[in-house]
Parts: C-alpha cells; structure tokens; sequence
C-alpha cells in the first residue's frame, strides 16, 4: 500500500462546549430533524442546542475535522448499569454521525477505535449502543444484547380482575418517591442502568407536557412500582411501567383499568424480554418484538474482575479462543477458572475448547443468548461437552436495558 493510501487528511480531536452549533447542526443534518418536527414537539432551535450543551460538558466526544469543519462525531456517555448485581461503570454510545460525503474513509472506524481505547483507560469495560445498522457495528465486533416488545391492548383486553393491597397516586416528574424508585429497581435488576442527573433528562426530553406519573404505594406507603404514561386521542401510551413485586404490577394495571371509559387501547413497551400476552385475561393482543441495545466487551480482564454471572457452585476449567475484529488485547487463547459464582483468566490450558467473537462472549455472558443457541447459530465451535457446560455456567436471563442517551 502507497504512503498516500495511508494519508488521513483530516485532524482528530475532542470536542468542547465551543463546539454545540457544529456538534448540533451534524445531528440534526444526519438525523433529519426537521424545523417542522421541532415546533410540533414545542421545540426550538435554540431549546435543542441547550439542551445539548450538558453532554458536551459530561461525555467523551471525539470528532473528525476537515481544516474547522466538523464532519463526524462519536460520543461516550459514562454512566453506571447492574450487570448481575455488580455495578460496572460503562460508556454508552450516542451522538454517532458523520456527513454523507465524508463516508467511507475510515472515519468512523477511527474515531470508535480511539473512543473504546479511552474506555479502556477509564476502566470502562463494557460500551453500549442503540444501533443504526446492526449488520455495521457487527463487523466492529457488537452484538445485539437486548430486546424490546412493543404491545397494544384494546380497552375491552385490559385486564379487570387484578386486585391490590395498595393504591396508585399521580406525583410530579421531579418526585423523588419516582426516582429513588427507579434506582431502587436498578440496583436489583440485571442490565438496568442506573439513571443520572444527565440521564433523567434525555428521559423527558422529547416528552408532552401533560405526560403523567403515576406511583403504586403499598399497604405501608411505600412506593413499589411506577408508570409513565399519555393519554391522546383515545390512547394511552405507557412509556415505561417498572414495579419491584407482583402485587405493584397488578395495582397498575388496575389503575390503567380505571381509564377503560376514557381510552379505546393501551399501547406500550416491555424490555424483560418476555410476552405480557400470557398473564392476560385475553391474550389475544398485538406484540412485536425487535432488537433494541447492542454491547461489547472493551476490556476482557477488567469485564471478568467484576463479573458475578456465573451459577452458584460451579468449579471447572474451558479453553476460549476469542476473535476481535478492531481491539487486539481482546484477541487471546485463554482459560476461563469457574469456582463459586466467579471467574478468573488463567494461561494453563484446559481439556474443553470453545472459540467465538467477542461479540458473541458479550452476549453470552449478558446473559441474551445460551451458548447452545449460539452453538446452533454456528456463532461458537467448540466440544459440545463445553457448550454443555456452558449452559449451566451461564443461566438465560437476558437484560433489561430500557434507555439510550
């Protein structure tokens, strides 16, 4: 390859607040937010440029400057997630754009290149994403790690015989019985992100102003379980509905009951990867599911210090060979020590062999797909008294990653 085929002409460098009218005018160009959209949420321009400035001042951005032209960004929001019960610090993705004309240079491959080695120094070991193209961030070694179920139910479906010990009550968006509730919640589920200053705002951002929230209290008072919901033209859109027991899911859905005479349907989202159709009294309703979050591993030594994924009891030794396809100090042959509900990385080898992506590992070990599944997919080759095992080391309990920055 000739030195001018190795020439990048443009220059790389951090983006700061000094930055918001470029960082904001790539965005909405890439994205297609259009003047018309803006009003008809009650936005303006100016509105969407403040409202901006906070991830400038929080996230690490790099972006790609053609002389003092930005033409593509790539932004790393630190923020905490359960993984397991264990509280990682992660980077989520956000903000990933680049001008048309500026596409395929290897631009983009740059600038993830150098945002997941920072990662690395920051002792972030694992990155999400909320996908454009599934088959593109593949190639960089993601892969899907959560889904999202989309469901409708008719007014006449909504369930009418659930009874609770408590009551539900409307409170302020800023109610702190709604948010210390939501890291209640995060903190004992698996793949939850632990929601900061930041984070509550991307929240509301693009919400109406007549979105309520409406709280389950139990028979002590005590806030169990939440919903964020809108009523308009008949409907009303749940947006997100988290409860820490059965006897809190079952007052919200009395609580949407009581709309019956108001609404013709309840459309809304789940994110614990499993159907809402089999606990109704009509099951017959309409869900749709579709992948949602992307992950990867960026550190694996790091990932696996703190990793509590593994079934109690386990005591055994695998061989892995692991693929990545852009971070070499990923690309190893090692041997993964199971003992108790813990592993470790050892260079002794191991009678059981497997071999994968590091995509592949971040899934498996998120708990989204067995390894018999992957193992079926022919995203893992290996002994199937490993894949075995496997299974039992690393339960099916996929996350529940309901938001992107």
């Amino acid at each position: 390859m000739s030195t001018k085929q190795h020439h990048f002409p443009y220059v790389i460098r951090d983006l700061t607040t000094d930055d918001l009218d470029q960082y904001n005018a790539l965005l909405r160009y890439a994205f297609q937010v259009t003047e018309q959209e803006l009003a008809a949420a009650g936005w303006r321009d100016e509105e969407i440029k403040q409202s901006k400035f906070p991830i400038l001042e929080r996230a690490d951005i790099l972006g790609c400057y053609d002389e003092n032209h930005l033409v593509s960004q790539f932004a790393v929001y630190p923020i905490p997630m359960n993984v397991f019960g264990a509280i990682y610090p992660i980077g989520f993705i956000t903000s990933v754009s680049t001008y048309p004309e500026y596409s395929g240079q290897g631009i983009m491959s740059r600038l993830m290149y150098q945002s997941l080695v920072r990662m690395r120094q920051k002792g972030q070991s694992l990155a999400l994403l909320y996908p454009y193209s599934i088959p593109l961030y593949r190639r960089f070694g993601w892969e899907i790690v959560s889904d999202k179920i989309s469901y409708s139910v008719k007014d006449r479906q909504i369930p009418s015989k659930f009874q609770a010990n408590g009551y539900v009550r409307r409170v302020e968006w800023n109610d702190p019985s709604f948010m210390n509730l939501h890291t209640r919640f995060a903190r004992e589920t698996h793949g939850c992100l632990l929601r900061n200053s930041l984070a509550w705002e991307e929240y509301w951002r693009w919400d109406e102003d007549d979105t309520c929230v409406a709280v389950y209290f139990d028979a002590s008072d005590l806030p169990q379980g939440y919903m964020v919901y809108l009523i308009k033209e008949d409907i009303m859109y749940i947006k997100e509905m988290i409860y820490l027991h059965r006897d809190a899911q079952k007052g919200l859905w009395k609580y949407i009951h009581a709309h019956d005479s108001m609404i013709d349907e309840v459309r809304g989202n789940t994110y614990r990867n499993e159907s809402i159709a089999f606990e109704m009294e009509d099951g017959d309703i309409r869900e749709t599911i579709r992948p949602y979050i992307m992950g990867r591993i960026v550190d694996l030594d790091a990932f696996l210090s703190q990793y509590r994924g593994v079934a109690p009891g386990s005591d055994c030794r695998i061989s892995f060979e692991i693929e990545d396809p852009i971070l070499e100090w990923n690309c190893r042959k090692t041997t993964l020590v199971f003992q108790g509900n813990q592993c470790f990385l050892s260079q002794e080898p191991a009678p059981l062999q497997v071999r994968m992506s590091i995509g592949t590992l971040t899934t498996m070990l998120l708990g989204y797909k067995t390894a018999s599944q992957l193992y079926w997919l022919e995203h893992i080759v290996g002994d199937a008294e490993a894949i075995r095992l496997l299974d039992k080391l690393f339960p099916y309990r996929p996350p529940y990653i309901s938001d992107y920055i």
